[in-house]
């Protein structure tokens, strides 16, 4: 692949994912600074890897492969200089005297909490609900990650039954 190739496909792809790369790096990193070094270790990671791209998989796919392995490495290597503890979803613990998202003012807020609690899972939990978050279907969270489609969606049906447990409201669960 030339490298005008090379920087057109890296031109189409910030076009279309960029913004999802961006709240993607914020479901990654909370710290906005390290946020936007993430971000920016994405694109050059991306830049580079479209040398090596054959589309034998999608584009949409090649991004969010590339993006997410760039991400988990950035928090392994994070982690390493950090005491941060993180968890299995099926071992995470709301706790109960939160407010909760029905009880904020907005969507907003909401999405913040949601994330706070992403934001405590082992990293191929957080890549997959992350994904998911960004309409990602099953079948391609699977291909992505390289976890079988049998368990994204059972981590998936996880996460949305544990957020209904917590949030759910009197009357909401029948």
């Amino acid at each position: 692949m030339t490298e005008a190739e090379q920087d057109q496909l890296f031109t189409d792809a910030i076009a279309r994912f960029g913004g999802a790369i961006a709240r993607m790096a914020r479901g990654y990193e909370a710290d906005a600074e390290l946020r936007r070094d993430l971000e920016q270790d994405i694109q050059v990671a991306l830049w580079q890897s479209f040398a090596r791209f054959d589309g034998r998989c999608s584009l949409s796919t090649w991004v969010w492969r590339v993006a997410h392995n760039r991400a988990t490495s950035h928090i392994i290597t994070r982690r390493r200089h950090s005491r941060q503890r993180w968890t299995h979803l099926e071992d995470i613990d709301l706790p109960s005297d939160d407010p909760t998202p029905f009880e904020r003012a907005t969507s907003e807020q909401a999405m913040a909490q949601i994330l706070s609690i992403i934001d405590q899972l082992d990293p191929p939990d957080r890549q997959i609900l992350l994904l998911y978050l960004e309409g990602i279907a099953a079948a391609e969270i699977s291909e992505i990650t390289g976890v079988s489609s049998d368990s994204v969606a059972t981590k998936i049906y996880r996460f949305k039954a544990m957020l209904t447990h917590r949030y759910a409201q009197p009357g909401d669960i029948s």
